[in-house]
């Protein structure tokens, strides 16, 4: 346990260095992670209905809402301090136990409750047997603080990459076994329960944990502060299952959570690895604005190289990519994962701002943040959801764009950061995305009637050769950078 404290308080060689080596590690397994893990997901779903994922998106509602509560705000409160000693290390121990015990109970009374309004009673069976999740995630949120304080991403991302193999094995294992909607839960369990016991070695975090909260009061307040944010996030990440699982049926549900998880995998999947790295980072360089805003600009540059052209392919080869991955009885999910992937974009620059604003001990600003999504995108799903699951994603397109310009202009003063220069840095990769989406939609335009595969085995390479070939044209100098980044060893 004195390992990462020590190393965390020793000042830092090279943050640059840091920063680089976390994000490979971070990313890097995480990335290794998920294609082990999507190898087994799109089998599974390729068994399972989409009656089975809309029943699963029921109790994830729940899950979720409970899950803010989970102490993952006290924990970032011990990362953000500069330092820290054993008491509130052992205070910080007490308090996820505590408080995770509590959403347990909480789970398991309020599950009827749940079933009733969505009108499934098997969602209350569902959910008393996922209470059990919260009694790993003490023993994850815990060690996860002590090694993000020290900046050591190698180990969590070991540990990982490991609970994501067994976890996407322990799914394929319950699909195959005929195992239906309880394949999801199994999954989840599995995951969370290696994922515990291999944090807890990593860290070598076995501490007597204290009941004693007294003068803990700082890390609860930011932990208040960080969980109003996440609150937020979750009513708006959530509002649409929760008025989509009372208006449409099962099926249907399934249709568009399962479209919405492709739209989703890269801002749900790879940002928040680079958020926890972020969030360190700026967290040591938070006196120094000029820094930060530096920092903030070259991580959208890097994170929009890549992920731009990802939404925006997904967007123009979303039908025959649904028929090659997921099979005919998912061909209804084509339409609706190419409108959602629109969005995206906006989605994933809005994300990049909360990490600047929390280690800069402005968490309010998010939470603020958070508050508007919070009642911008309820709205609009109750006015999509008239219209159906085109109507849900029609309402995400509408809203993305206003929800990012209004977070813009409230977090960028706090950061130190001009429009201006968010614009610049955003433009190549735009302008390039955008080039290439037009380009391979007159591509398919012009091909004859293929088979899916061969179809996709064309737009595919075409869309990555154009926008390679516009980038080396004119982004040569966001290239550069990149790659200067990742061949740094320096700072």
């Amino acid at each position: 346990m004195d390992a990462p404290l020590q190393e965390t308080n020793r000042p830092a060689e090279s943050l640059r260095h840091q920063v680089r080596s976390a994000i490979l590690w971070r990313s890097g397994t995480q990335i290794a992670g998920q294609l082990i893990a999507w190898a087994s997901t799109f089998l599974v779903i390729r068994i399972l209905s989409p009656q089975d994922y809309g029943l699963f998106a029921m109790t994830q509602v729940v899950l979720v809402v409970l899950n803010m509560l989970n102490g993952y705000g006290l924990a970032s409160a011990l990362i953000q301090k500069p330092e820290v000693d054993d008491c509130a290390i052992r205070q910080l121990f007490g308090m996820l136990l505590v408080l995770n015990g509590t959403l347990a109970i909480l789970q398991v009374a309020g599950a009827p409750l749940a079933a009733a309004y969505f009108r499934h009673p098997q969602v209350a069976e569902l959910l008393r047997v996922q209470a059990l999740l919260y009694l790993a995630t003490p023993f994850i949120a815990f060690p996860y603080a002590l090694l993000s304080r020290a900046m050591d991403f190698r180990r969590q991302a070991a540990v990982n990459l490991l609970s994501a193999v067994l976890g996407a094995l322990a799914a394929l294992g319950g699909a195959l076994g005929g195992l239906g909607v309880w394949t999801l839960v199994l999954a989840p369990m599995v995951l969370f329960g290696t994922r515990a016991v291999g944090m807890m070695v990593a860290a070598r975090a076995w501490v007597r944990p204290s009941f004693d909260f007294r003068g803990a009061g700082g890390i609860a307040r930011y932990g208040v502060l960080m969980a109003t944010g996440q609150l937020f996030w979750v009513i708006q990440s959530q509002a649409d299952v929760f008025v989509a699982g009372r208006h449409l049926d099962a099926h249907a549900l399934g249709i568009y959570t399962t479209s919405l998880f492709l739209a989703q995998i890269l801002v749900a999947k790879f940002v928040p690895p680079i958020n926890d790295v972020a969030f360190s980072a700026y967290a040591r360089i938070q006196h120094d604005r000029s820094s930060v805003a530096a920092a903030f600009l070259m991580g959208v540059r890097m994170v929009l190289l890549l992920a731009m052209p990802f939404y925006l392919g997904l967007a123009v080869v979303a039908e025959p990519l649904v028929s090659v991955m997921l099979g005919e009885k998912w061909l209804e999910t084509g339409p609706v994962v190419g409108l959602l992937a629109l969005a995206m974009p906006f989605l994933t620059l809005q994300i990049l701002f909360a990490p600047a604003c929390d280690a800069c001990g402005r968490p309010g600003i998010s939470a603020g943040n958070g508050a508007i999504g919070a009642i911008l995108l309820p709205i609009a799903f109750l006015v999509g959801v008239r219209h159906g699951v085109m109507g849900l994603a029609a309402a995400w397109l509408a809203t993305a764009p206003l929800y990012l310009a209004l977070c813009a202009w409230r977090t960028l003063p706090v950061i130190g950061v001009r429009a201006g220069a968010l614009a610049s840095a955003v433009s190549q990769p735009l302008l390039g995305s955008v080039g290439m989406a037009l380009a391979v939609l007159l591509v398919d335009r012009l091909l004859p009637p293929l088979a899916p595969l061969l179809r996709l085995a064309i737009l595919v390479p075409a869309g990555a050769l154009i926008y390679a070939g516009w980038m080396l044209t004119f982004g040569r100098g966001l290239l550069a950078e990149a790659l200067a980044l990742a061949r740094s060893r320096r700072g």
